[in-house]
């Protein structure tokens, strides 16, 4: 085998106008081995991924194939230069048989029917549309035609997140033996037992910078733990208090809920004054949770009670009559960008045919303005609140809620890319809106927020409930170690 690296990229540095995604990411490939690529959310995993299959151009650094600078500016290009990724999420046309994707990647039939025998998709039709086929046949179909490329370098994303145990060990066995035969390979996963099986070493990303390369050996998962932690800027402490005893009926009662394509048995009760935390890594079935609780998509399996009384939704305005609110992860889902603050805090109370025509202005103004205070929302840019900044944007989407009072929350992610001082100021509002009576609950990609907001947390891995940690037992070790499934539930 050559010296030299298959891969080799250093210095990957990407920025979105002001917003530095990554600053100095590293990552060495050699003929037969397998490299985990791993990082809490948010440390760049997925941009550098990006950069190195051809989907983003990096900012500054450069990536070498086999000792030459590779300009990869596209997928198609990176799949020439001998690096080919498998996605988190298919990369098929749906509308299209399985032979007419093949014909669309150039992909050879027979090494591809070769490889589906080999990692365990027997009887498979040509003609087979796409959209008929499991989520788990689909992750196959995409990794027999990386496969069927024979590629130098292959990158897998979360390759075995929807795959029951029978694909996974056939998954794992082909990969290392096509390892061993000469080919590297780039494994992003958050399974650590799948790591620690297939993997020779460990690149770690945090906060976009590469912080270190571990073989993997007994006792790395700690070590790895602590580089993807690492220092945490100050947020504030919260004052300790007498720990909540959940008695009486549960305000939201969930119970062996299952949703497609990654929820498969979540149970919690959340009670009337908690903040529920939702711990998890990417694509742990947490996105599928909050879509069924405020409606957006109906559960495959399970129940939910409010007040103790069996509901189930249909649409978002099911789960609201319900006194369920949600405040997504994403702020541009939740506003109107091209009115005014006041319009967007206010949009609840329109909200109603019974208030269509002239609204009960002085109410609603004393709540709107108790809300902008309440939380120093920045009106200087009262036209649009698309002009906002992204602190004070996530401030109006929860604002609204503090200005019409609220039963049940759902909050994804909501300090997500602002400012540690609008953090410090969402905490206690939270805090504050449970001391009223509402009913919380909370996902955070954050670790430190849990002990400074919730009173006790749920850990979510591989679709299901594995650990339920009172808020002041929550460190950072604790909580990581359960998200990556190394802590379960007895």
């Amino acid at each position: 085998m050559s010296d030299t690296p298959l891969l080799d990229a250093t210095g990957v540095a990407k920025s979105f106008g002001a917003v530095k995604a990554l600053t100095d990411a590293k990552l060495s490939l050699s003929e037969g081995q397998v490299v985990a690529l791993m990082g809490a959310n948010g440390a760049g995993k997925s941009t550098f991924v990006k950069i190195l299959t051809g989907a983003l151009k990096p900012t500054a650094g450069r990536v070498l194939i086999r000792g030459q600078e590779a300009r990869v500016g596209s997928p198609a290009e990176a799949r020439r230069s001998g690096l080919v990724p498998v996605y988190q999420e298919p990369s098929l046309i749906p509308d299209l048989s399985v032979a007419d994707n093949l014909k669309l990647g150039d992909t050879p039939v027979a090494p591809f029917r070769a490889w589906l025998d080999e990692l365990g998709i027997e009887n498979l039709r040509l003609t087979d549309m796409i959209a008929d086929l499991p989520l788990a046949t689909l992750r196959i179909l995409d990794l027999a035609r990386a496969l069927a490329a024979e590629p130098d370098v292959l990158l897998l994303d979360e390759m075995t997140a929807a795959l029951p145990t029978n694909l996974v060990e056939n998954v794992l066995k082909t990969v290392r033996a096509r390892a061993d035969a000469g080919m590297g390979v780039i494994y992003v996963s958050h399974r650590f037992t799948e790591i620690s099986t297939l993997c020779d070493s460990a690149t770690i990303l945090r906060d976009g910078r590469t912080v270190g390369e571990l073989p993997i050996e007994p006792g790395v998962e700690d070590r790895a733990v602590e580089l993807m932690l690492g220092a945490k800027i100050d947020l504030g402490k919260r004052k300790a208090g007498a720990a909540r005893l959940n008695t009486g009926t549960p305000r939201l009662s969930v119970q062996s809920v299952a949703a497609a394509p990654k929820l498969t048995d979540v149970s919690f009760d959340l009670y009337p004054g908690e903040v529920l935390g939702v711990v998890a890594l990417e694509g742990q079935g947490q996105d599928e949770l909050f879509d069924v609780l405020a409606g957006f998509a109906a559960p495959t399996a399970g129940t939910l009670a409010v007040d103790d009384r069996p509901v189930g939704f249909n649409h978002p305005a099911d789960a609201i009559a319900e006194g369920i609110t949600y405040v997504p992860g994403n702020r541009a889902d939740a506003l109107l960008s091209q009115r005014s603050v006041r319009e967007n805090i206010a949009l609840p109370f329109a909200a109603r045919i019974a208030n269509w025509g002239p609204l009960k202005r002085r109410y609603e103004k004393e709540r709107v303005d108790y809300a902008i205070e309440k939380l120093q929302i920045d009106t200087r840019a009262q036209g649009e609140v698309q002009r906002l900044s992204g602190g004070n944007q996530q401030k109006v989407t929860i604002g609204r809620w503090i200005a019409k009072g609220v039963e049940t929350l759902l909050l994804f992610d909501p300090t997500r890319g602002i400012d540690v001082r609008t953090k410090r100021q969402i905490y206690p509002l939270v805090r504050e809106l449970a001391g009223q009576g509402a009913a919380i609950l909370m996902y955070t990609s954050e670790l430190e927020e849990i002990p400074l907001a919730c009173d006790r947390c749920i850990v979510i891995f591989n679709g299901r409930v594995v650990d339920m940690i009172d808020a002041a037992d929550a460190d950072e070790q604790t909580l990581m170690r359960a998200a990556y499934g190394l802590t379960e539930a007895a």
